[in-house]
């Protein structure tokens, strides 16, 4: 008799314990935080504006407005290479272990006329470097001014997408698009977005980024 009491407490006992665990387990997969670590140079380090007013700020915070699971850490410097993000990109991962890391990089490489393919293979190493450590890669198309000639800046915008081709990385659209060719919202100097442009790139990238965390993993898709 005080067995089978015992037994049935200590059954009881043990379902409530896995259903706590289980609503727990359930909940923490819920909520889980995706890191998306912004890997990129002036344009989205915000060149000329303060760190509240570029877009990464801006739309982290829309993603806390909208209690979405997203954190997005800035890890940009003006004036950023390829071949600099790469000799940084391993001590970041190390620091900020993100889930994601968009590379936003390549456009001073094209401003100072550097080679192609050295731009090819850091970007290549940069995917790679990603990959091993556990997080997942996606790069940004990049566009240069036609005045470095037509020849230089179609292989140059080119390069982007053959190395995600070659790799099989997601590739979003430059950010860029539609507002380097409006004065209203670009800089004195014509290369970096002013202030007003910030919350266009802003909801562009909320899009983008969306979208690209929700690709299934084995499958990433190119962004026209």
């Amino acid at each position: 008799m005080i067995y089978s009491k015992f037994h049935r407490f200590y059954s009881r006992f043990l379902v409530r314990i896995l259903c706590v665990f289980c609503l727990s387990a359930v909940s923490t997969q819920s909520f889980a935080i995706s890191k998306v670590l912004i890997l990129g140079d002036s344009l989205s380090a915000g060149y000329g504006l303060k760190q509240e007013q570029g877009w990464v700020h801006l739309l982290q915070l829309a993603y806390k407005d909208k209690k979405q699971p997203i954190e997005l850490i800035n890890a940009s410097i003006s004036g950023e290479t390829s071949g600099g993000a790469l000799r940084r990109l391993d001590a970041i991962l190390k620091a900020q272990q993100p889930d994601y890391v968009l590379i936003e990089i390549g456009g001073n490489d094209g401003l100072r006329g550097f080679p192609i393919k050295s731009l090819q293979n850091n970007l290549l190493q940069l995917i790679e470097n990603t990959r091993k450590f556990g997080a997942i890669p996606g790069v940004m198309t990049i566009q240069i001014p036609p005045n470095y000639g037509p020849r230089y800046a179609n292989m140059f915008s080119g390069t982007f997408k053959k190395v995600t081709q070659q790799s099989n990385t997601k590739l979003l659209p430059f950010f860029m698009d539609n507002i380097a060719i409006d004065k209203e919202f670009m800089q004195a100097d014509g290369i970096h977005p002013n202030e007003a442009a910030q919350p266009f790139i802003r909801d562009k990238m909320e899009t983008e980024i969306n979208n690209w965390i929700n690709t299934p993993k084995s499958q990433p898709k190119d962004s026209e």
